[in-house]
């Protein structure tokens, strides 16, 4: 089987491969329990070399990584990196608490065909106990992950050519519930069974998360992202992408930019967080949630966070989960503060190595 959850080892790299870039992190936890960032770089990736998630071109995005690691200084190998939730079919079954591990792994193989669509040869499976079944305690409550062998090994293939030891393949999903644990603490009323729901806004996917006590229960994918402004920006100041990326971060666009270009922007964000959470209530028991945290590069846009919250009227919040970390002497504070709402997934997979 391959460690799509994996076993822990100290330190690990956090790689994030998204549409537009690549992400990494290094973590360390002090004697206090503390963590602290080690390491951190972003590099933008070429067009379409990353086409919603899925890798075009192995070479590219491994020679990408190479430079990210080269530029974030950090003397790590060992890597984690994520495969798409959509990638994935997960599945909790129950098996006899009788059973050792090593037996646990025979059955499951034995019996994974029941519950995954694909040819077993086709595929990466792995596993997790997850505690005992409330309903019948003789019986474990397991974890099934199963993800398409090439999903896996393109990944596996990318972090080799840049220079690393892939040692962790996770889910996405499950990075961002880790690096939720970080955030949590910093909400009102932290503690309680609270209902929160995370908008991963990257460059061309939305991805809705909702974690009720720390614990994801729904996702949902839908396209949509900051590649739309990128887009608009391009069309209608005849910028390259690559300036009209860095002046969506750094401004300096002529004066109609807030009203003709941003403001429609942020109305089209509003709309997928309002029918995203639709989605969700209709699909579920709940009816309301108790905060919003934005996540993603489309995250960082100026006022985002207060024109969700009037709009859906919950209290919303940028996510960052570097709030109370400490930093080496490599990471520019200031860097890492702008880029951390699209860091939690490279942050979730980092914390991997104190699993």
């Amino acid at each position: 089987m391959i460690a799509l959850f994996g076993k822990k080892k100290v330190p690990i790299l956090g790689v994030d491969i998204s549409s537009t870039s690549v992400k990494v992190i290094e973590l360390s936890r002090q004697s206090n329990g503390r963590f602290r960032v080690e390491a951190y770089a972003v590099e933008p990736l070429p067009p379409n070399s990353v086409v919603e998630k899925n890798i075009t071109d192995a070479e590219i995005v491994g020679e990408v990584v190479k430079r990210v690691v080269s530029k974030s200084r950090t003397s790590g190998k060992e890597a984690a990196v994520a495969v798409a939730g959509s990638a994935v079919i997960t599945k909790v079954i129950q098996m006899s608490a009788a059973f050792r591990e090593q037996d646990l792994e025979s059955q499951i193989e034995l019996e994974a065909d029941q519950y995954i669509p694909y040819p077993l040869d086709e595929v990466s499976l792995d596993f997790e106990i997850m505690g005992r079944n409330e309903q019948n305690t003789e019986q474990n409550d397991v974890l099934l992950a199963a993800c398409r062998r090439e999903n896996v090994e393109l990944r596996e293939d990318v972090l080799e050519i840049g220079g690393l030891t892939p040692k962790i393949v996770d889910v996405e999903v499950y990075a961002m519930e880790r690096a939720m644990g970080l955030i949590l603490p910093q909400l009102d009323n932290a503690g309680e069974m609270q209902v929160v729901a995370v908008v991963d806004i990257g460059a061309t996917m939305t991805t809705l998360s909702v974690l009720v006590d720390g614990k994801t229960i729904y996702t949902r994918e839908q396209l949509f992202g900051g590649k739309q402004l990128t887009e608009e920006i391009m069309r209608r100041y005849g910028l390259s992408q690559e300036e009209a990326g860095l002046a969506k971060k750094q401004g300096g666009l002529p004066d109609d930019y807030q009203q003709e270009v941003l403001e429609p922007f942020r109305d089209a964000v509003v709309q997928q967080v309002t029918r995203s959470l639709q989605f969700f209530f209709s699909s579920t028991q709940y009816n309301e949630v108790d905060y919003v945290v934005l996540a993603g590069g489309t995250a960082s846009i100026t006022g985002l966070a207060d024109v969700v919250q009037d709009r859906v009227s919950t209290p919303t919040l940028i996510a960052n989960p570097f709030t109370d970390m400490s930093l080496s002497s490599k990471v520019n504070a200031s860097a890492l503060s702008n880029d951390a709402p699209s860091l939690m997934i490279a942050c979730g997979l980092a914390m991997r190595s104190f699993d």
